[in-house]
């Protein structure tokens, strides 16, 4: 039985926990108490994750579910009932896929037996925290298989990881007055001409983003600072690897200098389509009615694809509205995505046990 009030508390006292990306610890704590007597062992890596283990030797499954929010400290984190939704700042992405991902488990390691597994409840998943968490999981866990646990997105599985480069570039010159010096260039005008330059690596595959700009300081001053930070996305590690040396060959007219720096690299892929955790995972939205609609985002399962580990995606509920303040899931869709990881998880981690049982008996027989 499915206790879905349990859930939903569990969810809503996780969302109104603050957690900005590179200030998670609070959140990890009160996973430590939450979890305090539940089965496995528990532990904090050097990267900040909370590791949840069971078994002995490398993990079959990596269960990862990430903490941080996009919401900075002083972002109110209500968290309310409306109709069958609840509603509030990081209820979907993450709270609810961490909730999940600690019944489902919790309740597994009580009832039946599994293989060795693990779920990293990671830091530093959202902006520029460049998945630092799952890959220092990845790295020391080396997981046959993992899946990344998001809150939304229950109505497909994503497959590919859309990959991205983020950078910053700043142009600087002596400025000015905007009639006495209007020989002098703009630091704004340089700025803008970059920022066309950019925009037209679009293509098919490549998304460009110019994210934010800032400088200048009146009206009738020729700007002497400006910045500006972007980022490209593709799901190809070729495509990102060839643009990010582009993005560092810019120039701008002298007395001007430009300084174009990566603040953020996420590995892009894709996974096999004959991987076993993704033929467990068709099988099993077949049997709950639920769409294999196959799709493309940037999921801690980067981190797995980047390390050579068989990795994909899968969304706890269905909502809308994410990295919102009006962010809200659908209570109704809770038992879904509940019973969706529970049957990957049993599938590949029971029938795994089952196999390790059946060899020990047939070497000591």
């Amino acid at each position: 039985m499915i206790a879905i009030e349990a859930l939903v508390a569990d969810t809503v006292a996780i969302a109104q926990t603050p957690a900005p990306t590179f200030e998670e610890g609070e959140r990890i704590e009160w996973l430590e108490r939450r979890l305090a007597d539940a089965p496995g062992r528990r532990r904090r890596d050097d990267a900040g994750n909370l590791i949840w283990e069971w078994g002995e030797g490398r993990p079959r499954l990596l269960i990862a579910a990430h903490v941080d929010t996009v919401f900075a400290r002083d972002v109110t984190l209500d968290v309310r009932r409306e109709g069958g939704r609840l509603v509030g700042p990081g209820v979907g992405d993450n709270a609810v896929a961490i909730a999940t991902a600690l019944h489902v488990t919790e309740c597994l390691l009580k009832t039946t037996a599994l293989a060795s597994g693990a779920v990293a409840f990671t830091v530093c998943e959202e902006g520029q925290g460049n998945l630092r968490g799952a890959l220092a999981a990845c790295r020391e866990l080396r997981p046959i298989a993992m899946i990344a646990l998001e809150g939304h997105g229950l109505d497909r599985v994503v497959v590919d990881a859309v990959g991205s480069i983020r950078a910053l570039v700043r142009v600087t010159g002596p400025g000015g007055h905007s009639w006495e010096d209007s020989d002098r260039p703009s630091a704004i005008d340089a700025l803008f001409e970059l920022g066309i330059g950019y925009t037209r690596m679009r293509q098919d595959g490549i998304v460009v983003n110019i994210g934010t700009v800032t400088g200048g300081s009146s009206v009738n001053t020729i700007a002497s600072e400006c910045e500006m930070m972007f980022e490209i996305r593709s799901t190809d590690e070729s495509q990102l690897d060839s643009l990010t040396e582009a993005i560092g060959k810019v120039v701008v007219p002298t007395p001007l200098t430009v300084e174009v720096r990566t603040i953020g690299r996420r590995p892009g892929g894709r996974l096999a389509r004959d991987a076993e955790v993704l033929r467990v995972v068709r099988e099993t939205r077949d049997e709950l009615g639920l769409p294999n609609t196959e799709d493309a985002a940037s999921t801690d399962a980067n981190a797995g694809l980047a390390c050579g580990i068989p990795s994909l995606a899968l969304g706890a509920t269905l909502g809308a509205a994410m990295h919102t303040t009006s962010e809200y899931i659908e209570i109704e869709s809770l038992e879904l995505g509940y019973r969706q990881l529970e049957s990957v998880m049993r599938h590949l981690l029971e029938s795994a046990s089952h196999a390790s049982e059946t060899q020990a008996s047939q070497r000591t027989g």
